[in-house]
């Protein structure tokens, strides 16, 4: 099973696609099994451990994907900044029908396929449905093939190239998905890590729009994270930043993760100001990106920040978050 060293790009596109569009075109992928099955397999796949998979033994990573000789998924990979030290590897595996796979899933890395095998990292599936009432047009459901976005902790020693095997129990046998990614040094990472302090922005309100929350929010029907000023609560109170276009999105995952904020803002609005920044100027992506994603340096969207009552950052998710990622970065602040 040759290991290669770049993801498909066919298959990334399949997670790393409109989560809405600007015709209003909603539809979804079709299921390959029922919701009550899909419901299972979901179960099955929150609930990772290392047991569940073959130890390396000493052997290369190329030895552990030849002992499992199973192949046919394909990894698509939900970031694309890594550094050295322990890293968020958030993903989906995808099957030769363009569905999401779920089951119990770890990863396993390497520096390259014939280097030794470190592993394997749990990576539990991170649900993306919301309760009904927190759901949007672009919203993930239990009918939704993409329910959920599998995540790993990961750690990195070095930079440069790093081969991925994902591993996935499939109706009680396992099956891998190769994938690779680069590691790039933190001095080169614009973006703000845990410990910084933002940079000093203005975000959009309802005030800032003279009262037209369409100016600025795509989300249908739209969200009520848009009263206050970024500039006037940050260093006073914790603060959840997402920056995200629900019908403009360059990924699959923003109306979810905008749902998803506002169902925790239900629970911990009374301890954190919760702030939804649209991206693109006028919502127009020919217009280029609104200055707050310019200033925090944001070569992908949507992002999470989390910042604590100090106005230092003490957590930041990039690209597919699911509820439990969210939750855990909101308290990181608290």
């Amino acid at each position: 099973m040759p290991l290669p060293r770049v993801v498909v790009a066919a298959v990334a596109a399949l997670l790393l696609t409109g989560c809405g569009a600007s015709s209003g075109d909603t539809s979804r992928a079709p299921l390959a099994a029922s919701s009550a099955e899909l419901r299972e397999q979901l179960k099955g796949a929150t609930q990772s451990s290392a047991a569940d998979f073959p130890a390396t033994a000493g052997r290369t990573l190329q030895a552990v994907a030849d002992a499992i000789n199973v192949t046919g998924p394909q990894v698509a990979l939900a970031g694309t900044l890594y550094t050295p030290g322990e890293n968020r590897l958030a993903f989906g595996v995808i099957d030769e029908q363009t569905g999401f796979v779920y089951g119990k899933t770890a990863v396993y890395v390497a520096d390259g396929p014939d280097a030794r095998a470190r592993g394997p990292f749990p990576a539990p599936a991170d649900l993306l449905i919301t309760d009904p009432a927190f759901r949007s047009q672009t919203a993930a459901g239990e009918d939704d093939p993409f329910a959920a976005v599998y995540e790993a902790q990961v750690p990195f020693p070095r930079t440069g190239k790093q081969s991925i095997l994902v591993v996935t129990q499939v109706r009680g046998r396992l099956v891998a998905a190769p994938a690779a990614l680069t590691v790039t040094a933190a001095s080169r990472d614009p973006v703000p890590r845990p410990g910084a302090r933002p940079p000093s922005i203005n975000t959009d309100t309802v005030a800032s729009a003279s009262g037209n929350v369409e100016a600025i929010e795509t989300r249908i029907p739209p969200d009520d994270m848009h009263g206050v000023d970024f500039a006037d609560v940050i260093g006073k109170r914790p603060v959840a930043l997402l920056f995200a276009t629900p019908a403009l999105c360059a990924s699959r995952v923003c109306g979810p993760v905008v749902d998803i904020a506002l169902q925790l803002k239900a629970t911990y609005g009374n301890r954190m100001e919760f702030i939804h920044q649209e991206v693109y100027v006028d919502n127009d992506p020919k217009k280029g990106l609104r200055p707050p994603l310019r200033a925090f340096g944001l070569p992908t969207e949507p992002w999470l920040f989390v910042f604590d009552e100090d106005g230092r950052t003490t957590a930041r998710l990039e690209g597919s978050f699911g509820f439990n990622a969210f939750e855990r970065a909101i308290k990181s602040a608290l």
